[in-house]
């Protein structure tokens, strides 16, 4: 079934639309991605197979230092490699794909493609933005061979987006932005329908970062509560509490939350335990509380944990900014996205509290990121992404790379 649209552009005036032929194919690569999630730092098979597909189209990928992931240039002279700082006459535009599943089981029913490895999931649409990239790819360079593309391109395959901090800081430091003058990547959206983009300049994601707690006490009996340290209550009172007083030290507008994810401790109904422990994550919409939270964190939980005499130790894990996009760069891809399938594919969108490690080469070099709508119109079936029954309208994939061979045809950077 293919996708309406009215154009305001002619969609002949503008090159870079994908051949029913490529979008089976991108397909078919989707679904194998999806039978065979990679956790981060293990996408060896995932790297191997979009490697191959690159090279059979006669570029010259790269595997990044650790293994996993690869960038590869298209529109340098042939045989060219960027050295260490080297920055090209043009700007290189680099298109940004993150390659790793989830460790959550694949819930699906009935689908052909569900995954074949236990516990392992493809449920953040990472085959989606993977194919997205592979084909803007292979759609670019045969532009380029053609003599259709006047800015060099850098296609970048990043591992471990899913591993705090993210597996940007890895990519940043084997020296992905090299040359490179503006990044661009998209983000399924299972909230919009296929076929629309939803964009937001500034802030369109949220700061996370993980907690853990350990809080300790000499334990006792539970009839006498009041000899010992009652940890119970003392975990229970960090649980509720500690987001409490979170929430009034920074300014409300700064989204600064505390949710929990675990808590556990005891083992007898009549014993009062020894040791307890809480893990969660820390959100944050601004970035300047982010960069205070961990001192206003540490400073509630040995509050409350110290009113119930109980020993904390804590552990902080700084995770990823918020994704800030820069202005231009939202309206690159607004421009784009119009061409391709008129006004009214672009809706506005949400600042969420999801975590992105996008955010860490937006701190290098601008860029934005946009939501891609994977809902199949019509269908008001209740998913989210990082549950085991996503999935994806896969004529988001063509969607995807028509939004960026033309964000690349018109950056006039």
């Amino acid at each position: 079934m293919s996708l309406e649209y009215e154009a305001d552009v002619p969609g002949d005036v503008l090159p870079g639309v994908l051949s029913e032929s490529l979008h089976a194919e991108l397909v078919a690569f989707r679904r194998d991605l999806h039978m065979h999630p990679e956790l981060g730092n293990q996408e060896f098979r995932t790297t191997a197979a979009i490697k191959e597909r690159l090279e059979r189209a006669g570029l010259r990928p790269r595997v990044l230092a650790t293994g996993t992931g690869l960038i590869c240039d298209i529109g340098l002279p042939e045989g060219h490699q960027l050295a260490a700082g080297e920055r090209p006459a043009i700007p290189l535009i680099a298109l940004r794909a993150d390659i790793d599943a989830l460790p959550i089981p694949d819930t699906k029913t009935d689908c052909p493609y569900r995954s074949t490895v236990p516990d392992r999931a493809h449920a953040c649409g990472h085959d989606v933005h993977t194919s997205v990239v592979l084909g803007a790819g292979l759609v670019l360079a045969d532009l380029y061979a053609k003599g259709l593309l006047s800015r060099p391109v850098r296609l970048l395959f990043q591992p471990a987006e899913e591993v705090m901090p993210g597996g940007a800081l890895g990519a940043i430091e084997d020296g992905v932005l090299d040359g490179v003058g503006r990044i661009l990547a998209v983000h399924c959206d299972p909230k919009v329908d296929v076929g629309r983009v939803g964009l937001r300049h500034g802030p369109i994601t949220s700061a996370c970062d993980r907690l853990e707690i350990a809080l300790d006490g000499p334990g006792g009996h539970t009839a006498r509560p009041h000899l010992t340290t009652d940890l119970v209550t003392a975990a229970a009172r960090v649980a509720v509490d500690v987001p409490a007083l979170i929430a009034r030290r920074v300014d409300t507008r700064s989204g600064l939350a505390l949710t929990w994810g675990r808590i556990e401790s005891g083992h007898a109904p009549n014993v009062i335990p020894q040791h307890a422990e809480l893990s969660g994550t820390v959100r944050c919409l601004d970035l300047d509380a982010w960069r205070e939270a961990p001192d206003i964190v540490h400073a509630a939980i040995d509050e409350v944990a110290t009113l119930h005499r109980a020993k904390s130790e804590i552990t902080y894990v700084r995770g990823v900014p918020p994704v800030v996009n820069d202005r231009e760069s939202t309206e690159l891809l607004r421009r784009a996205m119009v061409a391709r399938r008129g006004m009214r594919s672009v809706e506005s969108t949400q600042q969420s509290l999801g975590g992105e490690d996008f955010s860490w080469y937006l701190e290098q070099v601008p860029g934005a990121l946009a939501r891609l709508g994977v809902r199949t119109p019509g269908d008001r079936t209740s998913r989210d992404l990082h549950q085991g029954d996503f999935d994806a309208d896969e004529r988001a994939i063509t969607v995807g790379v028509e939004l960026f061979t033309a964000a690349v045809l018109l950056d006039d950077q």
